[in-house]
Formats: structure tokens, C-alpha cells, sequence
């Protein structure tokens, strides 16, 4: 296996003519630098340099012939590793986010815009998803951060906190008008047709899992595959529809749905990012988070 410290030192000596010199420069001794030198000279089966009385000087049949390809091989790896600082201490390159359509259209979008006002030149790729179908997606290294709904039902991820509060809450349209007056029991939607995102969706489940702790059994009629169709649904009176309150603030407005006032009111959840175990983020990526962060 090819020892690069060696080639190093044998460009450092040639450069600088003189043993001491080069030990200077590495920050090694001036021993240490002769004896990589020797063993250099020992791998190769020739000699690289001729001692003068003016130091160290490349031998023509030996350090001449490979001084200018050692010189393109180190600075070929000094580029490798600048662009590996510079992936760490500056915002390029790409981020790789990972968040469902409606994450993405009700919370990430202003961020996005921000963030690409202040950093123009890293590229944002958008991945959509459900809860998990991101994990599995950052779990491949596929993603670089993840927006998911909590709790988040596997450990192999690495959660970085929550950046969004939600409340989950029943919602319909007039057609269900008399679960609108005053506080109702929960237990009193069993009776009627419920539109539930399909299982297993963390949204879906949270609630089924919290109705039962409170003895009601839930059962969805429909089952759409996202929150958008959910919400047409409920508007056109398909049933009552369980929705975080926060992605239909446009909605209850114009009053085409309503929320429906519970006892006991469904308890609140978060949306949550979340990255590979033991991942090494860049500085693009952490910026990112910074900054949904705050």
C-alpha cells in the first residue's frame, strides 16, 4: 500500500533542499525526516537524492523522474481535501430535505425561500413522503434531514428535535352541523362516517391509539393517502375528517369545514427532523436546520 506521508516528505525535502528545513515545515524532526527517506528509498529500490554541500538535491536517474508526478498526485489530494473543508465550513453543494406534500406546502416553503435568499448557490432537493417512508429514506442515506410527524416509531434514526407544533382535530363541513354546538363526546363520533388517513400513517394512528385509552373505538369509512385529499373529502361532505388544525387554518376561515370541540380533546403532536445515526452533517445542511430551528 502506497504510504502518502512518505511521498510528502520526500516533495517537502525536494522543495526546500534541505533536511532540516523540510523537518521545520512538516513540524517533525530532522531524524524523522531522514528516516522516511531512507524507507521511501528502501520501497522504491533506488536513490531519490544526492547530499551536496548545499543540502539535498534530486538524483537524476531516481528523485527527478518521479518529483513532478508526486507533485500532481499531492496537490490532487490537497484539492480533494479543500473541498472537503470547504463542504464543512461553507454553505455548498446540495441538501437533500425529506417531508411529506403538506409539511412541505404549509411550513418548509417560506424557509426554502429564505434560505436559498441567503445561501444562492446550494441546490435544495425535495423528496416527498410519508412519516415512513422518510425514515427508510434517511435510514439509505438517501436523505440528509427528514421532516416527520412524532412519535417517531424507530430508534435507528437520529432525532434533532421538534420544529412545529400540531393539534389534531375533527373537522366537517355543514352537512354534520349538529356535532358543531358546544363540547361533544368523543365517543359520540363512532357513530358517524370518518374520513382517517389509511394506516399505518402516524397521523392515523396516534388518534386511533388515543381514542382507545379512552375506551372509543375509531373506524374510518374512507382512507385517503394524503391530508389534501382528506380535506377536499370533508368539504364535500364524505364524512367527518381528522386533520392537524394548523393545515386548514384556511379553511375554518371561510368556513367551508369546522372544527368540532371534543372532550377529551385530542393531545398534540409535533413535527420533528431527523437525520442518519452518527451522520456527519455539512454546513449547508446544519445552517438549514438552524434555521427552521429558530
Amino acid at each position: 500500500m502506497v504510504n502518502l506521508e512518505l511521498y510528502r516528505v520526500f516533495y517537502t525535502v525536494a522543495k526546500c533542499g534541505s533536511l532540516t528545513k523540510a523537518g521545520e515545515q512538516l513540524y517533525i524532526s530532522q531524524s524523522a525526516v531522514s528516516q522516511a527517506i531512507k524507507q521511501l528509498e528502501t520501497s522504491l529500490n533506488g536513490k531519490l537524492f544526492n547530499r551536496t554541500s548545499k543540502g539535498m538535491e534530486l538524483t537524476e536517474n531516481g528523485g527527478k523522474q518521479i518529483f513532478e508526478r508526486v507533485e500532481k498526485a499531492l496537490a490532487l489530494l490537497d484539492g480533494v481535501e479543500n473541498t472537503f473543508k470547504t463542504l464543512k465550513e461553507s454553505a455548498t453543494g446540495t441538501i437533500r430535505i425529506c417531508a411529506s406534500d403538506t409539511i412541505s406546502a404549509h411550513y418548509l416553503l417560506p424557509y426554502i425561500k429564505e434560505y436559498k435568499e441567503k445561501y444562492p448557490d446550494v441546490k435544495i432537493s425535495l423528496i416527498n413522503g410519508t412519516t415512513t417512508e422518510i425514515i427508510d429514506l434517511i435510514k439509505n442515506k438517501k436523505g440528509d434531514i427528514g421532516l416527520v410527524n412524532t412519535p417517531i416509531p424507530d430508534k435507528e434514526v437520529e432525532y434533532l428535535g421538534s420544529v412545529m407544533t400540531l393539534h389534531d382535530v375533527f373537522c366537517a363541513n355543514e352537512k354534520f352541523s349538529g356535532l358543531f354546538e358546544g363540547i361533544i363526546q368523543l365517543k359520540r363520533l363512532e357513530d358517524y362516517p370518518l374520513v382517517l388517513l389509511e394506516l399505518p400513517t402516524v397521523t392515523s394512528q396516534a388518534v386511533v391509539e388515543f381514542a382507545k385509552t379512552e375506551g372509543v373505538k375509531l373506524k374510518a369509512e374512507i382512507q385517503p393517502s394524503s391530508i389534501e385529499l382528506l380535506v377536499h373529502l370533508a368539504k364535500i361532505g364524505m364524512g367527518v375528517a381528522c386533520v392537524p388544525r394548523e393545515f386548514i387554518q384556511k379553511e375554518l376561515t371561510e368556513k367551508s369545514l369546522t372544527e368540532i370541540k371534543l372532550s377529551p380533546a385530542l393531545p398534540e403532536r409535533s413535527v420533528g427532523i431527523i437525520s442518519a445515526k452518527g451522520e456527519d452533517l455539512t454546513f449547508a445542511v446544519k445552517e438549514f436546520i438552524k434555521l427552521i430551528r429558530n
